[in-house]
């Protein structure tokens, strides 16, 4: 099984050949060579259930996904010392993330539309029905690329969150280590380490929730987040509404997923890893945000 890590170097070719070295950790990395430029999506507006948001909530017409409200100000990304350094404050205007990673059932309505493709495999790793079974509508969508979880984004009317936006969702304003706080993995806060040994059903641990009831933002499935990949940028992000660098090889991947065990803190708030964009996985899925 390839896990996914990411260790901060400032020479990629090096940096990923000792991350293959290392037992149970291994970037993503595929046999076919990408572009460094990203794909262009036009630009639409998010359509909702309902134009006025309920107690910080907005419903997409489309999905039925529900959106969570993540107000401004500023928050401290990174850490200070390990693999995700140099700790940093950045601030971010407001914005809205999805409250759960991206299901089947969801994806599914996009293909049937014609504006997304279907995951490159149909199964799970202990499912040979997983994509399309009514049985698991609810589950987390895998076998997606950076590009057709952005384009599903956009279908949506939203996009893929940047790199500050899921980690501020994840991790809120006080520093904390995990969505849930400071307290150490449990099954009963995210689905991990092999436990179950696959997917679960999205939000099927709500005590592992982000200060802003955020769900599923530790374990389940690695999600693709919107920026590339630099292990030097924390030293020169901005501090407003950071985007990532402009161009590069790998796309950020965020939250640790149902195959990683705590050992090398994968499943943190602030755990950094990385895949070629064309990647897919078992593991891998993909939450959408919007802001103005």
């Amino acid at each position: 099984m390839n896990n996914n890590c990411f260790s901060k170097n400032k020479y990629l070719g090096l940096m990923i050949l000792l991350l293959l070295l290392l037992p149970g950790c291994r970037v993503h990395i595929s046999n076919t060579i990408t572009s460094s430029e990203s794909t262009s999506f036009p630009e639409t507006t998010p359509q909702f259930a309902s134009d006025v948001p309920s107690n910080g909530k907005w419903i997409r017409s489309l999905d039925g996904m529900t959106m969570i409200l993540i107000p401004a100000g500023e928050f401290v990304m990174g850490t200070e010392g390990g693999e995700n350094q140099p700790s940093h404050r950045v601030f971010l205007d407001d914005y809205w993330i999805d409250k759960t990673e991206v299901t089947n059932g969801m994806y599914a309505l996009c293909v049937k539309e014609g504006a997304c493709q279907e995951p490159s495999q149909a199964d799970s790793h202990t499912r040979e029905s997983y994509y399309g079974n009514s049985t698991y509508a609810d589950y987390p969508v895998i076998y997606v690329s950076w590009d057709q979880a952005q384009a599903y984004c956009h279908w949506v009317g939203a996009r893929l969150p940047s790199e500050a936006q899921w980690e501020k969702a994840a991790r809120g304003t006080d520093e904390r280590q995990y969505p849930w706080g400071n307290e150490i993995p449990s099954y009963l806060l995210l689905n991990y380490d092999g436990e179950v040994g696959d997917t679960t059903p999205v939000g099927s641990y709500p005590s592992g929730a982000s200060p802003y009831g955020v769900l599923d933002l530790s374990g389940n499935v690695w999600e693709w987040v919107a920026d590339w990949f630099d292990g030097d940028y924390y030293a020169v992000s901005p501090y407003k509404n950071p985007q990532g660098p402009d161009n590069g090889q790998l796309r950020v991947t965020r939250g640790g997923s149902w195959s990683q065990p705590e050992k090398y803190g994968l499943n943190t708030a602030t755990w950094r890893a990385m895949a070629l964009p064309n990647y897919t996985k078992d593991d891998l899925g993909f939450r959408c945000a919007f802001s103005q």
